[in-house]
C-alpha cells in the first residue's frame, strides 16, 4: 500500500504544480488581453482573438482539470494518511480553499473577457496576480513546517513579503506611467 501512496503524494505534487502553473499564467495572458484593448485596429482585433483561444485552451484544457485532480488525489492522501485530525491541515484546507474561490474569480475574468466585456486594467491585473504567489507561499510553509509556531512565523514572514509586493507592483506602475507620459510626449512634440 506504501508505494502506492507514494504514486498519489507524486500525482498531487504534480497537479498542484500544473494547477498554480494555470493560475499564473491565465492571469499574464488577462494581462496582456487587457492592454491589447488599447492597442490600435487591426492589431487589436488579431491579438484579442489570440487571446481568448489562449486563454480558453489554458483554462479548460490545463487548469481546471490540475485543480480537480489537484482534490482528487489531495483528499486521497488526507484519508490515507489521517490528515484531517492534524491541526496544520485545517490551515491547509482554509488556504485551499481560499486559493479556489481565487480561481473562481478568475473564471469570472475569463468569462469577461471571452464576452467582450468590461474588466480591470492591467495594474489591478497584475496586483490579483500576485495573489496566487502568495497562496502557494502560506500553503508549502504550512505543509512544510506543520508545527504551529514555525507556520505562524511563517505566515508573519508571508504578509511582509505581499507588503513589499504591492509596494513593487505599484513603483512598477508609477514608473511605467512616466515613461508612457515622456513617449507620448516625444511624439507630441514631433507632429
Amino acid at each position: 500500500m506504501e508505494f502506492n501512496i507514494l504514486y498519489i503524494k507524486a500525482l498531487h505534487i504534480i497537479f498542484v504544480t500544473t494547477w498554480f502553473a494555470g493560475l499564473f499564467y491565465i492571469v499574464r495572458l488577462f494581462i496582456y488581453h487587457a492592454e491589447a484593448r488599447g492597442k490600435e485596429e487591426p492589431a487589436r482585433s488579431i491579438l484579442e482573438k489570440q487571446y481568448k483561444l489562449m486563454q480558453w485552451r489554458l483554462w479548460y484544457i490545463i487548469t481546471w482539470p490540475s485543480a480537480i485532480l489537484t482534490f482528487v488525489f489531495g483528499f486521497w492522501l488526507v484519508y490515507a494518511f489521517n490528515y484531517w485530525l492534524q491541526p496544520w491541515m485545517h490551515v491547509k484546507f482554509a488556504m485551499v480553499g481560499g486559493l479556489f474561490l481565487y480561481q473562481l474569480y478568475c473564471h469570472k475574468i475569463f468569462r469577461k473577457f471571452q464576452e467582450d466585456e468590461e474588466t480591470w486594467g492591467s495594474v489591478k491585473l497584475r496586483i490579483w496576480n500576485e495573489v496566487a504567489t502568495l497562496f502557494l507561499f502560506g500553503i508549502v510553509f504550512v505543509v512544510v513546517l506543520k508545527n504551529s509556531v514555525s507556520w505562524i512565523f511563517g505566515l508573519g514572514s508571508l504578509i511582509m513579503l505581499s507588503a513589499v509586493m504591492m509596494l513593487a507592483i505599484k513603483l512598477y506602475g508609477n514608473t511605467r506611467k512616466k515613461n508612457e507620459d515622456v513617449n507620448s510626449g516625444g511624439e507630441e512634440s514631433v507632429s
